[in-house]
């Protein structure tokens, strides 16, 4: 099955007014950059998004919150974004904080079909027992608080239950993939992505390098073709346009 759409924006256009998103990567490194820009000409709002964080000030998904476009975030990093901040303390964003690695642990489990599982990240602090400000009031004080999760003492240890992690569509970027969607991710580019695409009902994959079906060694694939229904193959530039968060070099 040919899974490659005609462009971003063909491969956004259905994704609606109060969607779930998973979103790959970690920083500014393996964004889906030309997804989110096409998503945002799109003009879906009211998203709920899951990604590990919500870009930087007009870089990643921070240009979909800039323009009021996200109204939920379940997420392990907030920092780097000032404009994610105010909305969160301003009571206009609702923020799940979650462990990183619960967090990459929630995705993969929706993909497999595991509804939940304990762990012990979290145990004896706010993110087992609740009270996380979710959503603030205008005037600082919280509207909404994480509630308490159910612990389970397993030989010995408690342990804290967690539960999977599916979202309506999942944008994700790949180094190379081919043409029914398996794909191979680069170095730290990899980070969220592939947990994402199997965690989204419907994922779309931007690829820099777009391959015939055969021409990716199978011990190569990082992500079979069965998690991902739509495939967008970039242009030269859009697969080179990647930044760096903070760029340090010698005087």
């Amino acid at each position: 099955m040919d899974k490659v759409s005609t462009s971003a924006a063909a491969a956004v256009a259905d994704i609606p007014d109060g969607a779930s998103l998973a979103v790959g990567g970690f920083g500014l490194s393996g964004i889906p950059d030309t997804l989110i820009a096409a998503l945002h000409a799109q003009g879906a709002g009211r998203l709920q998004v899951v990604s590990n964080n919500c870009g930087t000030d007009g870089r990643g998904l921070g240009v979909l919150l800039e323009s009021g476009r996200i109204a939920r975030v379940t997420g392990s990093y907030v920092g780097e974004n000032k404009e994610f901040a105010r909305q969160y303390l301003a009571g206009e964003l609702e923020v799940e904080l979650v462990p990183q690695g619960t967090l990459a642990e929630r995705l993969r489990a929706g993909g497999a079909g595991i509804p939940a599982f304990f762990t012990p990240a979290g145990v004896g602090t706010q993110v087992a027992d609740g009270g996380l400000p979710w959503r603030y009031r205008t005037d600082g004080t919280v509207h909404t608080a994480s509630p308490a999760k159910e612990t389970r003492t397993f030989n010995g240890a408690t342990y804290a239950l967690e539960h999977a992690v599916t979202t309506d569509f999942a944008l994700v970027r790949a180094w190379r993939g081919d043409r029914h969607g398996n794909l191979v991710f680069r170095k730290a580019a990899a980070n969220f992505n592939p947990l994402a695409a199997m965690a989204g009902r419907v994922t779309i994959a931007e690829v820099e390098e777009l391959c015939e079906p055969g021409e990716l060694d199978a011990d190569t694939v990082h992500l079979p073709g069965i998690f991902v229904q739509r495939v967008v193959a970039l242009t030269p530039a859009q697969a080179a346009a990647k930044t760096i968060e903070k760029r340090t070099v010698r005087a």
